[in-house]
């Protein structure tokens, strides 16, 4: 049964990103703390602020973000609701994709524009050092070692800690540990779309963290009568629990961050760090899903 704790979050299990940065495994992801289509400011700018705190106090030590939510909003409300920073909190950024307006995404990696944009952020966050630096989307218009090497120099100079990629293959991502260290990966990965399954076992093998975003849609598999609500309504949870459970019992790695507006919605999700599922119920989820 999912119940509330004080942190539930500690019941996620801890990974230690680049083997040497520890966080409880369920994360929290600040996109929806921006306006319709990710773009400006979020409807109700208190209650951005009370989720990032609550988040905090309810065990969470991994917020994910990047420069292009609002764009720049949600860094400015991480910095708002939580700097100075509790010591065990990381937070993880990304940079990589332009925004033209609401819903409107371009891919841009050359070297001066990543550079600028990991500056502006270490400002906007208040840090000296970003702990996992992100690069949002692989630009197809540059050399992959031009856009990794960047992100490379940035973390010889000690501008961030560690470096991730997001949406990536198992050929990219080996492509780019040629020129550098990678310790995350960042792919869509849900119990309903498993596309990118060849990536989270490459990336359990290797002891890459694995975050995936979007990481609650389950569609039609809660609708009455499937296997997830009857498992939900047999565990007492909600379908959305289920899904984050399923999430963490599928590999050491796996990483969740489910994103919400509201304080209510946070604490539903970090619930699920108390569902236990035993083998049989996740193979169950998982042959429903297939």
């Amino acid at each position: 049964m999912a119940t509330t704790l004080e942190r539930p979050a500690d019941r996620s299990g801890t990974f230690a990103i680049g083997g040497d940065m520890p966080v409880h495994r369920l994360g929290f992801g600040s996109m929806q703390l921006t306006g319709p289509g990710i773009w400006g400011d979020p409807k109700d700018p208190a209650e951005a602020v009370r989720v990032l705190t609550r988040a905090v106090e309810l065990g969470v030590t991994l917020i994910d973000t990047a420069d292009s939510y609002g764009p720049y909003v949600a860094e400015d409300f991480i910095k708002k609701a939580l700097y100075p920073y509790p010591d065990d909190l990381v937070i993880a950024t990304k940079a990589g994709l332009t925004r033209g307006g609401p819903g409107d995404w371009q891919p841009v990696g050359r070297p001066e524009y990543l550079r600028q944009e990991a500056e502006m952020s270490l400002r906007r966050l208040g840090l000296e050092r970003i702990d996992l630096f992100q690069l949002h989307r692989i630009d197809p218009q540059v050399p992959l070692a031009d856009q990794v090497g960047e992100l490379a120099s940035l973390q010889k100079e000690g501008k961030i800690r560690h470096i991730g990629l997001s949406e990536v293959t198992v050929d990219e991502l080996e492509q780019a540990q040629r020129y550098a260290t990678i310790v995350t990966v960042q792919n869509k990965y849900n119990l309903a779309e498993r596309t990118a399954e060849a990536l989270l076992d490459h990336a359990t093998k290797h002891g890459i963290g694995f975050i995936p975003w979007f990481p609650l849609a389950t569609g039609a598999l809660a609708k009455d009568g499937s296997v997830l609500q009857q498992l939900a309504k047999k565990l007492g949870a909600t379908p959305s629990q289920l899904a984050l459970a399923w999430l963490l019992h599928r590999s050491p790695v796996m990483l969740p961050i489910p994103g919400t507006s509201t304080v209510k919605h946070l604490e539903d999700n970090m619930a699920a760090a108390t569902l236990t599922l035993s083998d049989d119920d996740f193979k169950a989820l998982a042959k429903a899903a297939s």
